[in-house]
């Protein structure tokens, strides 16, 4: 029991919490979550920048997960599964409101998958939820099981475990080349016939909003990859996004970001613009990115969740 209860604190002092907000408290807290190489926050600069504060004011309870910044979906969501608990045992709660950003959607979408009893709703932003062309070309590019590959898995797993420990967040298992084949479209695929709630049932389509699991689904995203010259990341992802020959945010393409209700999948959003990144310098043409998260607390809010 003294471990258990151990456990959940280590797992909740890495989490971005507040008490009553200044709107209408939302029925259950939301527990975000984020994407590959990601963190919930490293010396005070939070991975949704500024995002957290801004949903506390329209009354969310709001905690930021930290699971491995480069595993397989399955992994990352068992430890988001474990986290989940520990936000329940704390706040009382029965259910939480999921939010992932990137390989965050596909790994929000797992919980509620495995474990519906917990979860109200998952909304998924730029999500990967139908494979990266990005990733089918990284994969691609390098032969399996040679000495490159090899290289490069431990290249990527360092990067990932310095990340972890600069953001203070516990220690957790890397695996890139797991990470990397989650993403394709092959991983994809397999990963959706397994876990198919709120998933259209073709590529680009609309999935059902309350699945049959009982749990909504949401999902938008970007589909401009360079919004911002003063933003220096834009130009990298402008090349990312030359392996596409779809709309997509740099790193993933606006179909393969659909699942559930889709409230919009062209924003004029970069992939790090979708999390107020960087530093918040986003399209001056734009409905600024923390406006669509405020924005969703209401809309879970009016649902009842």
């Amino acid at each position: 029991m003294k471990k258990w209860i151990y456990a959940c604190t280590l797992l909740l002092s890495c989490a971005s919490s507040a008490g009553q907000a200044a709107g209408t408290p939302l029925n259950y807290p939301v527990v975000m979550v984020h994407g590959i190489f990601g963190f919930d926050d490293i010396w005070g600069v939070d991975y949704f920048y500024r995002i957290p504060q801004a949903m506390q004011q329209e009354g969310a309870q709001v905690f930021v997960a930290s699971v491995s910044a480069a595993n397989s979906t399955e992994v990352r969501g068992e430890q988001l599964r474990t986290y989940v608990q520990a936000v329940l045992a704390q706040t009382g709660a029965t259910k939480v409101n999921l939010i992932g950003h990137s390989h965050g959607g596909p790994t929000v979408r797992y919980v509620a998958s495995v474990s519906p009893e917990m979860v109200a709703s998952v909304t998924s932003i730029g999500g990967v939820n139908w494979g990266s062309r990005f990733a089918d070309f990284m994969r691609g590019q390098v032969p399996t099981d040679s000495a490159s590959e090899w290289l490069i898995k431990q290249g990527l797993d360092t990067l990932a475990r310095v990340i972890a420990g600069v953001s203070g967040s516990p220690q957790r298992p890397q695996d890139s080349l797991a990470m990397t084949q989650s993403l394709t479209t092959e991983g994809s695929i397999a990963f959706n016939q397994r876990y198919p709630e709120g998933m259209p049932s073709q590529y680009c389509g609309q999935g059902q909003s309350l699945a049959t699991n009982g749990v909504h689904y949401f999902s938008w995203s970007g589909a401009k990859p360079f919004t911002n010259a003063l933003d220096p990341i834009d130009y990298g992802l402008k090349l990312t996004s030359l392996v596409f020959n779809e709309p997509n945010d740099g790193l993933v393409s606006s179909c393969s970001s659909h699942v559930g209700k889709v409230i919009k999948d062209n924003y004029t959003m970069n992939h790090l613009d979708e999390v107020n990144h960087t530093f918040g310098i986003t399209s001056w043409f734009e409905t600024n990115p923390v406006t669509l998260y405020r924005q969703h607390m209401i809309r879970l809010r009016q649902l009842g969740l």
